[in-house]
């Protein structure tokens, strides 16, 4: 392992503003349109260019501004999209393919028993779009699923659900939206066929706040536990450090296939079930 050094810190040459994801979902491709208002940071290099994390995408498009830009205006390489000569405030749009069903890294998104999950920590993000993955550019992001509702009826990711419904031939979508800002790292999305323990928490405020937990079939009777738990943090949260959950709505996913032991996504946290 290369050796990351306090020395060596460099801040970003550019900031998210808004970081908005597309995703059509299908276990050997999935399609994914990134759009981000992007603006230069003052603590960088004036004449920097962008250079936008990225590894085993199958690049389609990208666009500045509304422009479809010529291969030859940027760079691509094994781990970065480069682009040059940009202004100080920017929209760059790209379209990837990606393979969830080839990703035996187990980093990003990938498939497992039929169901989409992702592991974005600690740069599994660049394996789903490109994108400056590191834990100190923060951004709101907006996110709509679509994917076929008898293999995915269940779509999942952080914030709160601001819009779904049908689609033509079979398939759905759902939108979410996460207004406060959090890293790469802490992005998930999960789609498959899940059942779920439902509950709700009412915050400091008076806010009612939807809490679930989703998970295989022979799991959710003994969910009653962790939901209790979960709504006993929520308030020793409240108590004693005065912080009330921001969103309408908490999920946990538990299932028998997640990678790591737990990951506390903003939102929507996986566990591996047992």
């Amino acid at each position: 392992p290369r050796a990351i050094e306090l020395k060596s810190y460099r801040p970003p040459e550019f900031l998210v503003e808004r970081a908005t994801l597309d995703f059509d979902l299908e276990p050997a491709r999935t399609r994914v349109r990134c759009t981000l208002d992007l603006h230069r940071n003052p603590a960088g290099r004036r004449d920097a260019p962008l250079v936008l994390d990225g590894q085993n995408l199958t690049l389609r498009r990208v666009s500045r501004d509304g422009y479809v830009m010529r291969p030859s205006e940027y760079e691509v390489t094994a781990d970065a999209l480069t682009i040059p000569g940009l202004p100080d405030r920017v929209l760059i749009e790209t379209e990837v393919d990606i393979d969830p069903s080839a990703n035996s890294a187990l980093e990003g998104l990938y498939t497992s028993r039929g169901m989409l999950c992702t592991q974005c920590e600690a740069e599994g993000f660049r394996r789903i779009t490109y994108y400056p993955d590191r834990p100190d550019v923060l951004a709101p992001f907006t996110t709509t699923l679509r994917a076929n509702r008898a293999a995915f009826p269940l779509l999942l990711s952080n914030g709160n659900r601001v819009a779904e419904g049908g689609l033509p031939d079979g398939r759905h979508f759902a939108t979410f939206e996460d207004p406060f800002r959090k890293p790469a790292y802490l992005f998930a999305l999960v789609a498959g066929r899940l059942e779920a323990l439902a509950d709700s928490f009412v915050t400091a405020s008076g806010r009612t706040v939807q809490l679930f937990i989703h998970t295989e079939p022979q799991y959710v009777a003994q969910c009653g536990h962790a939901m209790a738990a979960l709504k006993k943090s929520m308030a020793w949260d409240e108590r004693v450090y005065g912080r009330e959950y921001d969103l309408d709505v908490f999920h946990i996913v538990a299932v028998d296939d997640f990678n790591m032991g737990a990951m506390e996504n903003k939102g929507l946290n996986v566990f591996n079930a047992k």
